[in-house]
């Protein structure tokens, strides 16, 4: 594994280390608010669910969490690249894999890391924990003792076994050779392969290279003691040696000739691009050494430009990351009672995969991937494993297999519920900042920060920098920001990694003092006060700079009011064309959701027209997001219950919105409750024109925003978005001192794919479109 930066392993420690230690807990998830609620959750009531399992253990579905439970279990014999750590420091890489699957798929995980050196203390521990869990994903075991492992417990367990690092891997990769078939036209049983490492990882793809139809004998595995050959003793396994060919070549240089496909899980450097230059016509090279893949890509290119190339990098098209498969087949798996994960299983994941690639992105998902329609191709094999679609497509192939193949024990009777069900949790799952921050990385733009001093602006910048996310530009005295960056132990550095605007000494501050001149003179600003404030006044240098082009957008309010950025704001940047007014959306990411809420920081009054316009403005930053905007506006009148003032204004905002905006679906006056509960809301007004729940929150005023989204913020433990100034004439941010260097990294994505739609409208604009 690659040495971490001094940065990011400070970063990764504090960020186990801060408030609850490590990245799980366990919740109640039934109220235990009473003593009622105490009898029913423990005794005596919970005798009720004991019997009932005894008369029919299939209960403990429906009774117990057991069903949606999986066990990573693990005994640290293999980890993420660190070798045979041992289980306790093996627990954080589980208690990740535990995250995965419960952001991913909804899946409950416990994180089991077990003294088990060897195979049979390994297999009796981890068989003994069957009534406990509903699947079991094997994590991190080395080879060849990870085959045996399996193998047993499949053989005595009732409930699914993966060991994901040999079959999510064999899936992805199954299913980017299957769609390099297709777009060459070549045959399974023609194509020559050629293997780099012999590992867990490395024999699973084989073997099920040979279930698509790749014939064995064509099938050629090189290791660290060279080509696997018949007669070999160095290094050799039975699994190994069902690969072993009758040859005199000793060295990947001497097989590789004709390969069409290389597949490599050894190390960064070992497939050279003279040996590229040997393979078939259109090769697919799938160099999966993390970080460092067996070649780079544009080696690649360099010499084969007709080749196709996968890693395990996300900073290059064709991704191959087991998070693409693995929590959808457990999702699957569980939903369906499976009793293991078998072949079928495993072929129907690989199908459902290989065949997203071939959908073009859906509207929404388009939109928040900035307009980007990548269509089935050399660089688009396989989907890109944040693709939302993911869990819609694999999760219910694996389940219709599990039951075809007859290992389901509750087979799914409705499909299209539980479709719908599936395309639920995908707009819960807590990755809205995905799309944001995918699109970011195509175009990073330019964002001046005001204080960039500050030491959360500090971090941020570096984080961006290292994400490819924006392009930093900081206010600060140097030597202020070099000292900084030197305590915080932060390894950017001004001039080579972002550019540092000194307030003390700009060459541009004339310039800039005299466009603020022209732009605020008749707004009280003389001479003398321009003159002080460019000097002095770090947001009136960012928002300058990004009036004459200089930024592309900025940030500022880590410190100070609110109230007075905006002044700068409103006066240097302006509104956009068409915009009466600003106004602030904030975004809360909750565990069960994501919620937009509006106006937490602008207007205290806002009007009926001044709502309808926040409503219309909102509409496209929601959607930025990869979400389709769903309006409810709030009152403490729910459709007419009362008739105040505040109610009517809310009343004719959405009269306004219906006839100026027909297409967006808005509704109100409503409780809150109504805008979140559809039942409800149809019990109170059948009509309403609203449906399922609602995800953005109109506010009757400035109060009512801002303490929602404060107590929301502080009581549910949510992750903050924003502010999001909505209405500038071009990307400005204002955000509060509470922020943290989390949220800077968050506004940053946001405030660039702000930037890059902006972009991409003037273009159109010149164009005359």
């Amino acid at each position: 594994m690659a040495k971490l930066s001094d940065e990011l392993r400070a970063g990764a420690l504090a960020y186990h280390r801060s408030g609850r230690p490590g990245k799980l807990e366990i919740r109640a998830t039934k109220p235990l608010g009473n003593q009622r609620d105490l009898a029913l959750a423990y005794s005596p009531g919970v005798a009720a669910a004991c019997e009932a399992i005894v008369e029919d253990p299939a209960e403990a579905a429906n009774l117990t969490a057991r069903a949606n439970l999986v066990a990573v279990i693990s005994n640290g014999s293999a980890v993420l690249g660190l070798g045979n750590i041992g289980p306790l420091a093996g627990k954080p890489v589980m208690e990740g894999k535990a995250v995965l699957f419960k952001k991913f798929a909804g899946i409950d995980v416990f994180d089991i890391e077990i003294d088990a050196p060897d195979v049979d203390r390994m297999v009796e521990v981890v068989a003994a924990l069957e009534p406990t869990f509903g699947g079991i994903n094997l994590e991190d075991i080395k080879a060849p003792e990870c085959f045996e492992v399996e193998t047993r417990l499949r053989e005595r367990m009732k409930i699914p076994v993966f060991h994901d690092d040999q079959h999510g891997t064999a899936i992805i990769v199954g299913a980017a050779v299957s769609n390099a078939l297709k777009l060459t036209g070549k045959s399974a049983g023609d194509i020559k392969v050629v293997a780099s490492g012999a590992g867990a990882a490395a024999l699973a793809c084989l073997n099920l290279l040979v279930k698509l139809g790749v014939r064995r004998e064509n099938i050629w595995v090189t290791d660290i003691a060279g080509v696997v050959y018949e007669g070999r003793q160095e290094e050799m396994d039975p699994w190994k040696a069902r690969f072993a060919q009758a040859t005199e070549a000793r060295t990947l240089a001497e097989v590789i000739a004709g390969a069409d496909v290389f597949l490599g899980l050894s190390v960064g450097g070992v497939l050279k691009p003279e040996m590229v230059k040997m393979m078939a016509d259109r090769p697919l090279i799938l160099a999966l050494a993390n970080p460092f893949p067996e070649i780079m890509p544009e080696a690649v290119f360099e010499v084969r430009p007709d080749a196709m190339m996968c890693t395990g990098r996300s900073d290059y098209p064709n991704q191959v990351n087991n998070v693409l498969c693995f929590p959808y087949i457990f999702r699957g798996a569980l939903d369906v009672g499976a009793t293991a994960i078998n072949e079928a299983m495993e072929l129907a994941a690989v199908e459902a995969i290989a065949g997203l690639a071939f959908e073009p992105p859906s509207e929404v998902a388009a939109k928040a991937y900035g307009g980007e329609t990548r269509l089935f191709g050399a660089d688009y094999l396989i989907p890109n494993p944040f693709d939302p679609r993911l869990i819609l497509r694999i999760a219910p192939a694996v389940a219709r297999a599990a039951m075809a193949s007859g290992v389901a024990t509750r087979p799914i009777e409705d499909f299209d519920a539980y479709q719908e069900r599936l395309n639920r949790f995908v707009f819960r799952s807590g990755f809205i900042m995905k799309p944001i921050f995918a699109r970011a990385k195509t175009d990073p733009k330019r964002v001046i920060y005001a204080e960039g001093e500050d030491e959360r602006i500090l971090r941020a910048a570096q984080a961006v920098i290292e994400e490819g996310i924006a392009q930093p530009i900081l206010i600060g005295r140097p030597q202020v920001v070099q000292a900084r960056l030197e305590r915080y132990g932060l390894s950017i550095r001004p001039g080579r990694d972002f550019e540092l605007v000194n307030p003390d000494d700009d060459p541009r501050y004339r310039d800039y003092v005299d466009t603020l001149i022209e732009l605020a003179g008749r707004k009280g600003i003389t001479a003398d006060l321009a003159r002080t404030v460019v000097r002095t006044n770090a947001t009136v240098i960012a928002a300058l700079a990004v009036h004459r082009g200089e930024a592309d957008a900025m940030i500022c309010g880590v410190e100070g009011r609110y109230d007075r950025h905006l002044r700068w704001v409103r006066d240097i940047i302006g509104k956009a064309p068409g915009v009466e007014e600003f106004s602030a959306l904030s975004l809360l990411i909750l565990p069960h959701g994501a919620y937009f809420l509006a106006d937490t920081y602008v207007t205290p009054e806002p009007s009926a027209n001044e709502i309808a316009e926040m409503v219309r403005l909102a509409a496209t930053h929601v959607r930025r997001f990869g979400m389709e905007p769903k309006f409810a506006l709030l009152s403490h009148s729910n459709f007419g219950s009362a008739d105040t003032e505040s109610a009517r204004k809310m009343r004719r905002a959405v009269e306004i919105l219906m006839q100026s905006d027909p297409h967006l679906e808005v509704e109100g006056e409503m409780h809150g409750d109504a805008a979140l509960d559809e039942a409800l809301r149809r019990r109170v007004y059948p009509r309403a024109r609203l449906e399922g729940q609602a995800n953005v929150f109109i506010m009757p005023n400035l109060d009512a925003a801002n303490i929602a989204y404060e107590l929301l913020k502080a009581l549910a433990d949510a992750l903050p978005v924003g502010p999001i100034l909505i209405g500038p004439a071009k990307p400005a941010h204002i955000l509060t001192p509470s922020v943290t260097a989390r949220g800077v990294i968050n506004m940053s994505a946001v405030a660039v794919a702000e930037a890059q739609q902006a972009a991409g409208h003037a273009d159109s604009q010149r164009r005359g479109e």
